[in-house]
């Protein structure tokens, strides 16, 4: 368990730890949810030093092994971040599958987390679970007249907004997020990007904001003029500039005055990058081949009482599981008691999560959320009513699926099964 001693180790957000102690960013959030109008991702890019950019990408086992090999060549790593190359949260299931994996082999590693703060909310409980201690929102502005102009637009699932619209979605998710990260007490720093004629002058407005959400530390960060973007022929504040920005923004909060921009691959102590040093490394850990898959012999199944499958997955207090008996037919293994309801998408992730050694699961009905959740994770959702040994058959033979598609009740809650998580009503 981490203690309050352990919070010093972050060289991010402690300046005095800088020296001793360093950070990893384990590149393993390719997609991203929002386009800012000066972010021009170059994954292949070794040659610049800036946010987004990495050598290559890694699933969440490789870069357990990766952290081993870093933590050979420099034991002085106390922090396990991801800050892309695009969004953790565009990219949850790997990114708290790595958390995960990260917590268990090396627990006493501080995890960190950088995210523009579009989906973190649903993932806060799960964060805190997990162990998670630092987590850094980027705020450029509370505003939406003025954010509209720093992003080309946001994605929220499959619809894309743009304007003010797709700024005032993104503020509203940013702020519930910083509330939920505070309220479950996660360490938050709120980095700002300085955009001259665009957000200079809100920089004050900002960090006041911040201080009222409880924020821990403000980052006000120079905005590096990129090609290809909306905003390339922006000059890069002045140093004079930010000094007087920061000393502004620091009646509010505590600055951050010696942030390197890190890339999205960086390795090393903040004053001593290794990154250069690893990228031979980092790419053999991305050629590693994937793990065998995981063996899931059990089917769960929603039922009322034990025969039929006759319940919808948002009504569930809980799920038998069924294996195979040996002789030709299947047995009863256990009853395994579902999450509550409530909690959003959080509740399809802990199903998940509670069924992981299933590869299917028996209901009368199911909305689109938690199906999409569940086929991400290998669980394959079988829509059906009727005995439940007729649709273990089909699933364990892969024989006469379609026909145990029956007449099911419809829902009676509309937003539940689509992803509420609240049950049905």
């Amino acid at each position: 368990m981490l203690n309050e001693n352990d919070f010093n180790r972050h060289p991010c957000f402690n300046v005095k730890a800088k020296g001793q102690y360093g950070r990893v960013h384990l590149p393993v959030a390719p997609k991203c949810n929002i386009q800012c109008n000066y972010c021009n991702r170059k994954y292949d890019c070794v040659n610049e030093s800036r946010p987004g950019v990495t050598s290559t990408l890694l699933s969440p086992d490789q870069a357990l092994v990766y952290m081993g090999k870093v933590l050979e060549k420099e034991p002085r790593i106390s922090v396990a971040g991801i800050a892309g190359p695009g969004d953790p949260f565009a990219n949850a299931e790997e990114t708290l599958e790595t958390m995960r994996l990260i917590r268990k082999h090396y627990p006493e590693t501080l995890l960190c987390l950088s995210s523009n703060g579009m989906q973190v909310a649903p993932h806060v409980p799960e964060l805190a679970e997990i162990g998670v201690s630092h987590v850094t929102i980027t705020v450029n502005a509370v505003d939406p007249e003025i954010s509209q102009h720093i992003y080309a637009w946001v994605r929220d699932g499959k619809i894309l907004y743009r304007g003010r619209q797709g700024a005032e979605l993104l503020l509203a998710r940013q702020l519930q997020a910083i509330e939920l990260l505070k309220q479950h007490n996660i360490v938050v720093k709120v980095n700002t990007i300085v955009i001259p004629g665009i957000n200079d002058h809100h920089i004050e407005a900002v960090a006041a904001t911040m201080k009222r959400m409880g924020v821990d530390l403000l980052n006000c960060m120079a905005m590096f003029p990129n090609s290809d973007t909306g905003f390339e022929h922006i000059p890069e504040p002045s140093k004079e500039q930010m000094e007087s920005l920061r000393n502004t923004a620091e009646q509010f909060l505590p600055q951050m005055r010696h942030c390197t921009r890190c890339r999205a691959d960086a390795v090393g102590l903040l004053d001593n990058d290794r990154t250069e040093e690893m990228r031979g490394c980092l790419s053999a850990c991305a050629q590693l081949p994937k793990p065998e898959e995981v063996v899931r012999p059990y089917v769960a199944v929603v039922t009322l009482e034990g025969v039929l499958v006759n319940q919808h997955l948002g009504e569930a207090t809980r799920f038998q599981i069924w294996g195979e008996d040996g002789q030709g037919g299947y047995r009863h293994i256990e009853d395994r008691q579902a999450p509550p309801a409530g909690g959003g998408a959080q509740r399809w992730f802990n199903i998940s999560r509670i069924l992981g050694d299933c590869r299917a699961i028996l209901v009368n009905d199911l909305g689109d959320s938690p199906k999409e959740m569940l086929k991400k994770k290998g669980i394959v959702p079988v829509t059906m009513s009727g005995f439940i040994e007729r649709g273990l058959e089909a699933v364990y033979t892969g024989k006469g699926l379609n026909s145990l598609q029956g007449r099911m009740r419809k829902c009676s809650s509309k937003g539940a099964c689509a992803g509420g998580g609240n049950g049905c009503g």
